[in-house]
């Protein structure tokens, strides 16, 4: 059976059960044939006992039985209907008389009940023993004798005796083995024309959805891609193949979002790397030349001009130091190096220590720090350098962004559960293009204008801390200039 393929299994079950239905029929038909004739029979033959009693009267007298005469008379009986079988009973059942060949009698007396029912007018057919016979019961006729106005005994009639049951069973085994042969070609034709058909429409769902798992192994995610996009089976259809085929085009589809999904990170990672050549080699780029210009002309430089070059060099040094640093702290976030050490503290001064940071650099640039924050103090319940590093990311991101005599403003609200945190400037805003992707690895494949204006690693830095405290960033586009929104558990 293993080898045989779904349809070839379900047409050979078919045919199976076909053929089993077919001879349980046909056995069936010849049982209830048989009842029928034997309620016929006895119908017809009704009267049979009760004219034979009345033709002799005298069967049971005062001397007894005459058993030469009645075997003689019985004999002849059996002679002219070979078929019937007669016995004379007493009036408890048992046998007196027969004509039945010597070893033939496998019980000397009848139950009495069915010759009552039947007596009684009783619906027929009405089963009786069987003198010959200890497991059969069958059909009969009988009659009252009476002696003196006394029951004396019955005339016991068997109307399907030995001979007519043994030819009986010849014929029901011939005609049994001809609606066995005719039933099994009928069976043959119809379960192959069945099978054609039905089976046709019941597995071509199962065809389909093998011959494109089947494709699989070959076309991947061509394959897949095409298994996801079938339709999927209506929420009423209950049908099992009908589940099955949705349940794998469910996960077709999710293997192709899964695929999707890790293609766009795998492009994100091959940015990310060509990004950050970009901008390692071009500070490196910076810095080897004023270096290598020192180390060449250094005698035939003036001093200020050493000096400017040496500046230039240190800034750019700071820049791949900076950038170094960023990345190292990015990995460690990412690959779960780093775990919150949760301890409990004052947000509220924790932002005017930061702010104490950037002072000098806003006043440089007249730019104007304002915080809105409430008197009491805002305990929250987080790791302080990681949340310090999240602060120090945002103010250097709004300090770089925000124009010469602009403001930037930080609002801390107290909620049930946490601390809600804003901090907006006044620059320019964040294009549009840049909104959906602005947390993400910034592409080198994109215009250098959108690359500087990007929150780069800094804002990369800052949602992944977030996300280890359970939180996420957000950028409120419904004001002016760039405005951060995030909160932190108390």
């Amino acid at each position: 059976m293993k080898r045989l393929t779904l349809s070839q299994r379900l047409a050979l079950v078919f045919a199976s059960l076909l053929l089993l239905c077919t001879l349980l029929s046909g056995w069936m038909q010849i049982r209830v044939n048989a009842q029928y004739g034997s309620a016929v029979v006895q119908r017809l033959s009704d009267g049979l006992a009760r004219s034979i009693a009345s033709l002799n009267p005298n069967m049971i007298g005062e001397n007894g039985v005459n058993l030469p005469l009645m075997k003689a008379l019985f004999s002849d009986l059996m002679v002219l209907n070979p078929s019937v079988e007669v016995y004379l009973l007493d009036a408890q059942g048992n046998l007196l008389a027969d004509a039945a060949p010597p070893d033939h009698l496998k019980r000397t007396k009848v139950n009495l009940a069915p010759l009552q029912a039947q007596l009684q007018g009783a619906t027929s057919p009405i089963y009786g023993d069987d003198p010959r016979n200890l497991s059969e019961k069958k059909v009969f006729s009988v009659a009252p004798l009476s002696l003196n106005g006394h029951l004396a005994g019955y005339l016991y009639v068997i109307l399907q005796g030995e001979n007519y049951h043994q030819l009986a069973q010849e014929a029901q085994l011939d005609i049994l083995m001809r609606t066995s042969l005719w039933s099994s070609l009928l069976v043959v034709l119809f379960g192959l024309t069945a099978g054609a058909v039905a089976f046709s429409l019941i597995t071509r769902p199962i065809r389909q959805l093998t011959q494109h798992v089947s494709q699989l192994d070959h076309q991947d995610m061509i394959a897949i891609k095409q298994l996801a996009e079938l339709p999927l089976p209506q929420p009423h259809e209950k049908d099992e193949v009908s589940l099955l085929q949705g349940a794998f085009i469910g996960m077709a589809r999710r293997v192709a979002i899964q695929w999707e999904k890790l293609a766009y990170q795998d492009q994100l990672r091959r940015d990310f790397v060509a990004n950050i050549s970009h901008d390692l080699r071009t500070p490196l780029t910076t810095l080897h030349g004023y270096l290598e210009t020192l180390l060449y002309k250094g005698d035939s430089l003036k001093s200020d001009e050493s000096q400017r070059y040496l500046h230039i060099a240190l800034s750019q040094s700071q820049k791949v130091s900076m950038l170094a640093q960023q990345l190292f702290e990015l990995a460690q976030l990412e690959y779960g190096v780093i775990k919150p050490n949760r301890e409990v503290f004052s947000l509220s001064e924790l932002t005017y220590d930061v702010m104490q940071k950037f002072e000098l650099m806003a006043s440089a640039r007249n730019i104007r720090l304002v915080v809105d924050m409430p008197e009491q103090l805002l305990q929250v319940n987080a790791d302080v350098s990681m949340i310090d590093r999240v602060l120090t990311n945002l103010f250097d991101n709004a300090i770089k962004h925000t124009p010469e005599a602009g403001s930037i403003e930080v609002t801390l609200r107290g909620a049930e559960n946490e601390v809600e945190v804003s901090l907006k400037d006044s620059g320019p805003g964040i294009p549009d293009g840049l909104r959906a992707t602005l947390f993400e690895r910034p592409s080198a494949l994109t215009h250098a204008s959108t690359r500087k204006n990007s929150g780069g690693l800094g804002l990369m830095v800052v949602r992944r801390i977030l996300q280890l405290h359970g939180r996420d960033i957000r950028l409120d586009d419904r004001v002016s200039g760039a405005c951060f929104r995030f909160s932190v558990p108390r």
